[in-house]
């Protein structure tokens, strides 16, 4: 059974999309060369499709889409993309999805589609990864309900906690409804900048808090991180050895550690590798 992972915060440009494709494809090199034998989905339920773009795939060509999983879950399988990455496949987005804000709100069950659509195909699949829209919306709804757990990227910079108190409260509303085991998988600080002492208190205060519930890995301000997916590349294969990647490798190996213990403990741990920190 997979382990379905939101990467989820209403403001924009705090590296969302960057780390739902990284991340999945850390997961995917993790799990392959651990000789798991395990495969990771991302799926892309933002209407923008930069995940899908990010991936390397056109949007105007696809025909079956996470739009059509929503509306008939039964068409979940035919609609991904299989080996965009190694033992990483694509749940993709497009145009059509434009108007599920407005479409789904009249659907019965508008909350769990996406649960509906994962449960057909999750035994195939050790990690999910759900790529959330920048909005408190109906699809965000969506991805937080089919999730086990959501990961919230903190762009380190002024404002970073603004607005996600409403997050939060989103979280524990669903946790008293659609979703009651629903956890916070971690606070992921971004685009961090050792030569700024603003991102450092930035840093301090998001520690401060979130307490323990904010991951080791930081993730850097990066050149090589937002060229990647013009090229339609994940990191690892535009740059791998660049900061960003060592990063996002780092950031995986957490969470399999932590999904590890968590497993032989049954208990949440937030441990893993040392905070990689630079920029390129």
């Amino acid at each position: 059974m997979a382990k379905k992972i939101a990467i989820a915060n209403q403001k924009g440009g705090v590296g969302k999309t960057t780390t739902a494709i990284n991340l999945s494809a850390a997961l995917a090199m993790r799990l392959t060369n651990q000789e798991r034998k395990g495969r990771v989905l991302l799926v892309d339920i933002d209407p923008q499709a930069h995940a899908s773009l990010g991936m390397g795939i056109d949007k105007n060509n696809l025909t079956t889409t996470i739009y059509d999983a929503l509306l008939d879950a039964n068409k979940t399988k035919p609609a991904i993309c299989l080996e965009v990455f190694p033992s990483l496949d694509l749940l993709p987005s497009n145009i059509s999805l434009v108007g599920g804000e407005v479409e789904f709100v009249d659907l019965p069950q508008r909350e769990i589609r996406l649960s509906l659509a994962l449960n057909t195909i999750e035994t195939d699949y050790s990690y999910i990864i759900i790529d959330c829209p920048p909005a408190l919306g109906i699809l965000t709804v969506n991805g937080l309900v089919a999730a086990d757990s959501v990961l919230i990227p903190v762009q380190c910079e002024y404002y970073s906690l603004e607005g996600l108190s409403r997050l939060l409260e989103t979280i524990n509303l669903l946790r008293n409804g659609f979703n009651p085991n629903l956890e916070i998988e971690g606070v992921l600080l971004t685009m961090f900048s050792t030569r700024l002492t603003l991102a450092r208190q930035v840093v301090e205060e998001v520690r401060n808090f979130f307490k323990g519930r904010v991951f080791n890995s930081v993730i850097p301000r990066s050149v090589r991180l937002a060229e990647a997916p013009s090229f339609g590349k994940t990191i690892f294969q535009y740059d791998v050895n660049s900061a960003g990647a060592q990063a996002y490798s780092a950031l995986a190996s957490e969470i399999l550690s932590a999904t590890d213990e968590k497993i032989s403990l049954s208990q949440p741990v937030f441990s893993g590798s040392e905070t990689t920190e630079g920029s390129e």
